[in-house]
């Protein structure tokens, strides 16, 4: 379609077609002549578009816009490969992308999505899936992508900016008695109890569990030195490497009541050798997080816990029983290998001393628990029955 008349100004060009629509031109700094992505309803709205690009360009802030033409899904599939992801967290924003974000925005270029379209798209996954949890991980996702960006000056401004949209609001985690923990280490069998065990007075996350070697063991000084980590990928590939954080590498000292458990399982169930693993299955290999998934579940019927009650819940009860044997946040977060740049700031250092303090006084809290679970299951009296008969 021709234009039916032009007219030039001190900055760029306006015309206007046949259809009567306007259309906007302009030569950017490197002397390409750059066109307006639409056309327009009235000369003046062309004259505006163009008086906005020049101030652009006075301000320093124009920015070409061909630059942003980059695929979305070639530069977010880009992105999680240059990260230097763990193995887990690459897969899971890999699962992500091809499963909420890449069905909506793989054929739009960079600059093509809009706060608009991200509301849009936000809205439709949360109706579509009932998952705010999975959503907002979603939306994170999608939001450190397109802040990249914005730092390679492929858009000027990053387009999800949803307040609070980010947010998980996660239920509050279980926690069990300390006869429960019993019960579970009792009804999982010998070969998986120091697992639920070390869950819960570690307290170790399953993926570091599944690294720890001979070596690691320390059995007079009980400690345990949590040195790597061997996640199992949701293709049931094994993949050792470093801990979640720094944090993670760490000292762990344990209670004194463990010590016959510890002392137990180095002489029947770990691989022989100190590269030998802690944590073994009936034929040898090494820990699965299937096999040992089933065990986890018949067990947990056994004792009668909730369905929803998971393997990770054990450090939560671990985080409540440290804190009410005295421990402070900081010391908490040394033995659970949790980092927090602004709680390292705030909260005082914990030393090795100060946790085996800790350690000490979860033994003692422990060994309180079991001794009035036994009075009370022999049918015995307790101290205060017997203030109150006197």
């Amino acid at each position: 379609m021709g234009n039916k008349k032009g007219n030039r100004r001190r900055f760029g060009a306006v015309r206007q077609y046949r259809s009567g629509r306007w259309t906007a031109s302009y030569l950017g700094p490197d002397a390409h002549e750059c066109r307006s992505p639409e056309t327009f309803a009235t000369k003046r709205d062309a004259e505006v578009w163009l008086s906005q690009i020049e101030a652009d360009l006075t301000r320093g802030d124009w920015q070409n816009p061909d630059v942003g033409a980059v695929n979305f899904k070639v530069y977010a599939l880009q992105w999680v490969h240059e990260r230097g992801l763990s193995a887990t967290t690459e897969e899971l924003y890999r699962r992500l992308l091809r499963l909420h974000i890449l069905p909506t925005f793989e054929g739009w270029d960079v600059d093509e999505i809009t706060a608009p379209r991200v509301r849009t798209w936000r809205a439709e996954r949360l109706a579509t899936t009932g998952a705010a949890t999975t959503v907002a991980k979603s939306y994170r996702l999608l939001k450190a992508v397109m802040e990249t960006a914005v730092d390679d000056e492929l858009i000027r401004r990053n387009p999800c900016r949803i307040k609070g949209a980010g947010k998980e609001s996660a239920t509050e985690r279980q926690i069990a008695t300390v006869a429960q923990v019993d019960a579970l280490a009792n009804a999982i069998g010998p070969r998986w109890r120091l697992m639920v065990y070390l869950g819960a007075f570690g307290p170790m996350r399953p993926e570091e569990q599944a690294e720890l070697r001979r070596k690691d063991v320390d059995l007079e000084a009980m400690t345990i030195r949590v040195r790597m980590a061997a996640p199992e990928l949701t293709n049931g590939r094994r993949a050792p490497g470093d801990t979640k954080s720094d944090a993670g590498k760490r000292l762990v000292v344990l209670p004194a009541f463990l010590r016959t458990d510890l002392r137990r399982h180095l002489d029947w169930y770990a691989e022989k050798g100190p590269d030998g693993l802690l944590f073994v299955g009936e034929k040898g290999k090494p820990f699965r997080r299937s096999t040992f998934g089933r065990k986890w579940r018949r067990a947990r019927g056994v004792v009668g816990m909730p369905d929803g009650f998971r393997f990770y819940d054990l450090r939560h009860t671990g985080h409540t029983l440290a804190t009410r044997s005295g421990a402070t946040l900081k010391d908490t977060m040394v033995r659970a290998g949790q980092s927090s740049e602004k709680a390292a700031l705030i909260y005082q250092h914990s030393d090795l001393e100060r946790q085996q303090e800790v350690a000490g006084g979860l033994d003692e809290l422990v060994r309180a628990e079991r001794q009035k679970a036994a009075k009370e299951a022999d049918g015995k009296p307790s101290g205060a029955d017997l203030v109150q008969g006197a």
